[in-house]
């Protein structure tokens, strides 16, 4: 038996463990959706290399380490929070997979806004849980896990008509001492002609290997508006797994904004479905990788409907021997016709040990549409260096400067200026570090 088929056997007990106990108390509803979820997951295994959609990325680290469901609490969280806090926003905390009501924010909730720990809106019955199980656990191992392991996370319901301009910021902190993984879910139901923004934050506490394993799903009523940042700070330990998946009706609008900054291993998928005619989506990303580090983003536009349109831009930074991977899918369905869609993925390698696998995918089943899609890899331009530096700035200044404007064009497009600040900060006050490291070593 191989060592990830040995570690399956010791996730089946650890899903075994939490069903016999703090699981044991739930509706009838959500442990049928347990077990069906913990099926598909015992019968697929974790995903392989010889898998079309995982033969870049080797999660054989994250099945054969025996993690086991956070406890107790890290000690450390409420200087995380504060690292993290957007001044003025409604904070939910999410302290190793359970709602932290003493970390979160609450008490301005404005009036449309329905906000609050998932758990308890599964045991009052809440309306809204009826849309959990929109994210497919068929061929989705990790999201199969996500809900065989589901218990608590965050709901976020915005209502018909409501224009919140308060920023919801729902913060997800993992630690703890051992080998520890949590299993939150995200919850976002936006009705018909509502706006709101989103932000969700990942972070990692000092410790041993930790691994995050979230699913966030969307739902937007006819003419909705939601954007929403996934804001990644990992360490050199962590593991993170996050899949998203949003369903967008007739005239809504989804912009979904991914920056990651650290990890060891970090896989993003996101789904996005033009339900309804009209609809607009976008999905941008930017991230750092160094180190040994692996970062796997794999996206899935799927035009449903005619007269909807999609842009997609993704941009990375590798340093060191760092390894990335984007797989972009655009679908366009039979009868979506008019429809417009274009991807745009780009990497910049600051080292000759740094690789990317790019692998843009376009599937067009209608014959009246407007779909490009590119991907540009290399370093950074010789002639801009030279006129940059033609014109007074330094070798070192050229370079930052280029790379500053190269990431800012994905940066610029989060809607919270606060958290904005923050994820510029953090991105670029790793990338100095790496380029220090960079030039003391040549």
């Amino acid at each position: 038996m191989s060592p990830v088929a040995e570690g399956q056997d010791t996730w089946l007990a650890e899903l075994d463990r939490f069903g016999g106990g703090r699981g044991e108390v739930a509706p009838a509803w959500l442990k049928a959706m347990r077990a069906r979820a913990r099926e598909v997951f015992e019968q697929a295994g974790f995903p392989t290399t010889r898998q079309e959609e995982w033969r870049f990325t080797n999660v054989a680290p994250i099945a054969t380490t025996p993690f086991r469901l956070a406890e107790g609490m890290p000690t450390n969280a409420a200087p995380i929070v504060s690292r993290v806090t957007v001044p003025g926003s409604v904070r939910l905390v999410l302290l190793n997979g359970r709602f932290a009501p003493e970390l979160s924010d609450l008490t301005t909730v404005p009036v449309g806004l329905k906000i609050g720990s998932l758990a308890a809106a599964i045991a009052s019955g809440a309306p809204e849980c009826a849309l959990l199980g929109q994210q497919p656990v068929e061929g989705q191992p990790f999201a199969a896990l996500n809900t065989a392991f589901l218990e608590d996370g965050a709901l976020i319901a915005v209502r018909k008509g409501a224009s919140i301009q308060t920023p919801v910021h729902v913060v997800i902190i993992t630690g703890g001492t051992g080998r520890t993984m949590i299993h939150p879910r995200v919850l976002v139901t936006a009705g018909a002609n509502s706006q709101a923004d989103l932000a969700v934050s990942f972070l990692t506490a000092a410790g041993e290997a930790h691994f995050t394993n979230a699913v966030i799903e969307a739902s937007l009523a006819e003419g909705a508006i939601v954007n929403c940042c996934l804001d990644q700070r990992g360490t050199e330990g962590s593991f993170l797994v996050s899949s998203l998946h949003a369903k967008a009706d007739k005239d809504s609008s989804f912009k979904l904004r991914t920056i990651t900054v650290g990890g060891r291993i970090v896989r993003n998928d996101a789904v996005a479905v033009l339900a309804g005619e009209g609809a607009h989506v976008d999905i941008d990303g930017c991230y750092l990788a160094d180190g040994t580090s692996l970062v796997d983003n794999h996206t899935t536009i799927d035009h449903a409907m005619p007269n909807c349109t999609s842009h997609e831009l993704y941009k990375g930074i590798l340093d060191g021997k760092a390894k990335a991977v984007f797989n972009g899918r655009i679908i366009v369905r039979l009868d979506a016709q008019k429809t417009d869609s274009k991807q745009t993925n780009r990497a910049l390698l600051l080292s000759d040990d740094a690789t990317i696998n790019s692998n843009p995918q376009l599937e067009i089943f209608a014959d009246d549409v407007k779909c490009t899609h590119g991907a540009a890899v290399g370093q950074l331009d010789d002639e801009a260096m030279f006129y940059l530096q033609a014109r007074g700035l330094n070798a070192r200044e050229a370079r930052d400067m280029l790379i500053h404007a190269y990431a800012g064009e994905v940066l610029e497009r989060i809607s919270i200026p606060h958290l904005r600040e923050q994820v510029e900060r953090e991105l670029f006050r790793q990338l100095e570090r790496d380029l220090a490291e960079h030039d003391r070593a040549r």
